[in-house]
């Protein structure tokens, strides 16, 4: 019993604790909005949530990072449900699962990682601009439409319905909307120091659930079961027929696919923010991959490594995977012993928190970096991704940027080996030499080289027989020297002339 108690305090303190319950805080809202995006009751996410937390959170190759609904998965799983039925998502989520430890098990982590950089930026600004247009119908207490641009050209339409005389159910949830989001940006730009933790979302949705209640007003709330049992549905045996069809197999290796780039993109940008235990690619999508294996059987929405509620984790001072998974205690504790104060939210004010979360992953400055320091090429793709994806689908604008983005081979194509020598010198530093086109075919054998230097000895770099660098490993080559040098590592880079140079100048 003892041995049982010291290693449960191994692997959580008080900071943990506490930045347990930072997470718990940012988690509940988009839990709930990001079910509601995808078109299914808002407990759906919330089961998301909690096996996110105390399944994936204990089996993570990313110890800090925090696993959820996405809202980069809403925009499928709204398709998914319109066009095959809820019934449906189970078995897709166990297949889409099953890729993923797959995956895992047959170290393909490093892969996912050399999708370009552009095509995973268009496709998270194309979602956003899909939630957007489509959240911004809930605002009105109504529904969104089922495609991004029949949203799109109802959305005047809906402003020219207002009326300023007769004030009815639209005119109301669009105040109770204006105000959560008012609140929400007004708190995160203004709020005291010491309630710094405290997210803008929760408090935006708290105040426009204080004024319905309040006021009495006559709006669409939340609707949650009153035993979060009862929101699992397990899958029968016809939705397994639905395996059969060559359309649901699609979705789930597009499911398993959009998941896996979005976790370890994630995981990457979390890695940037500490100097501890690096991420194990390979470790994580198995473990994302048992998650939505649990999502699956549950009948609950798909997840991913979320960059949002890792980095308020980290910014908490997390110290280990314990916060993560006790994020997922606090969700399920709270849907079980006060699932009546989730009914006096407005639908429209978890609207209001995901148009502003959508809004933010239109990230135009990412464009603009593609296109002054890696010129037109990246930042077209960048641009033909997110339009397909609003116009067409998510799979058909990931597909054509993943298309687009084989051109950048095309000037090495005879050439596109790399070869990448390390020896051994004096005083313990290590020489990695690059020879060759260093493009993204090249990504994984590249970042398991530099992942496996000694952390502390000192390296140089040599790029001067590196006839080319796409954006691509620029991009890893930039992270990698930014947390060697940030973790107190020496590293000196040799280059020549061009991409060479400006990495030796970074």
């Amino acid at each position: 019993m003892s041995a049982i108690a010291d290693r449960f305090k191994s692997v959580w303190n008080v900071r943990d604790l506490t930045a347990s319950i930072v997470v718990f805080l940012v988690a509940m809202p988009l839990c709930m909005g990001i079910a509601i995006a995808s078109g299914v009751p808002a407990e759906k996410g919330l089961i998301t949530g909690i096996i996110g937390g105390l399944v994936v959170g204990a089996l993570a190759g990313s110890p800090l990072q925090v696993s959820g609904p996405a809202a980069g998965l809403a925009v499928i799983v709204f398709e998914l449900v319109r066009d095959q039925g809820l019934s449906a998502l189970g078995p897709i989520l166990m297949l889409a699962g099953l890729v993923q430890v797959l995956a895992g098990v047959f170290r393909l982590g490093g892969w996912f990682r050399a999708i370009s950089p552009a095509v995973v930026h268009g496709m998270l600004a194309g979602i956003g601009v899909l939630i957007v247009i489509g959240q911004f119908h809930v605002l009105f207490d109504s529904k969104p439409l089922p495609s991004g641009l029949e949203n799109l050209a109802a959305i005047p339409g809906r402003l020219l319905d207002l009326s300023p005389t007769s004030v009815a159910a639209a005119e109301i949830a669009l105040a109770l909307s204006l105000t959560t989001i008012a609140v929400m940006l007004g708190w995160e730009k203004w709020r005291p120091t010491a309630l710094k933790l405290v997210p803008g979302a929760l408090m935006g949705v708290v105040a426009a659930a204080l004024l319905a209640f309040l006021l009495g007003l006559d709006v669409t709330r939340v609707s949650v079961p009153e035993n979060i049992a009862a929101a699992i549905t397990l899958p029968d045996s016809g939705a397994f027929a639905l395996l059969l069809n060559p359309a649901v197999i699609g979705a789930a290796f597009a499911i398993a696919f959009i998941a896996s780039a979005e976790t370890l993109l994630s995981a990457a940008a979390v890695d940037r923010m500490h100097d501890g235990v690096r991420t194990d690619y390979n470790k994580e999508l198995r473990a994302q991959g048992v998650g939505n294996l649990l999502c699956g059987i549950a009948g609950a929405l798909p997840m991913t490594g979320v960059i949002v509620r890792s980095s308020a984790n980290v910014q908490a001072g997390a110290q280990t995977r314990a916060s993560a998974m006790l994020h997922g205690v606090w969700i399920l504790g709270f849907v079980a012993l006060l699932p009546w104060l989730l009914r006096e939210i407005p639908m429209a004010a978890l609207g209001a928190v995901l148009v502003v979360t959508g809004a933010r992953l239109v990230n135009f400055s990412h464009a603009r970096h593609l296109l002054r320091d890696y010129g037109v090429l990246p930042a077209m793709i960048w641009a033909v991704t997110l339009v397909l994806v609003v116009a067409e689908d998510l799979l058909t604008g990931v597909l054509v940027g993943i298309a687009l983005s084989m051109l950048e081979l095309l000037p090495h194509f005879r050439r596109l080996r790399l070869r990448v020598d390390e020896h051994e010198e004096a005083e313990g530093r290590s020489t990695l030499t690059l020879s060759g086109a260093a493009t993204f075919v090249a990504l994984p054998k590249l970042s398991a080289k530099l992942e496996a230097l000694p952390s502390k000895a000192p390296v140089l770099l040599d790029l001067s027989k590196c006839s080319a660098i796409d954006h691509t490993v620029s991009e890893l080559l930039k992270d990698w020297l930014q947390r060697r040098r940030a973790g107190g590592g020496q590293v000196e880079v040799f280059g020549s002339s061009g991409r060479m140079a400006e990495l030796a100048r970074a």
